[in-house]
């Protein structure tokens, strides 16, 4: 069964900044996790968030498997994105 993916006002915000290439790759990327997001998703050390790489970018999100929804809380370049927790 699919995941419904769901955005934060954030991770909506972070996205439309980024070039429409690089959104587009991420967006796609997400709609294939979204069948199993346990094979793409990996946890965060001492976290309750998950991330998934995707080249230079990650995506921080909360996996809601109960209800199966992947949250997406924030994303953004690799050099950064661990540092705004």
């Amino acid at each position: 069964m699919s995941y419904k993916i769901v955005f934060s006002q954030e991770s909506l915000e972070k996205l439309r900044d980024l070039e429409n290439e690089i959104a587009a790759r991420i967006i796609r990327k997400l709609e294939a996790a979204s069948e199993n997001p346990q094979r793409f998703f990996e946890r965060l050390a001492g976290r309750q968030e998950y991330k998934l790489r995707i080249g230079d970018y990650r995506v921080i999100a909360n996996i809601i498997v109960s209800e199966n929804i992947v949250l997406i809380r924030t994303l953004g370049h690799r050099k950064n994105i661990y540092e705004q927790r």
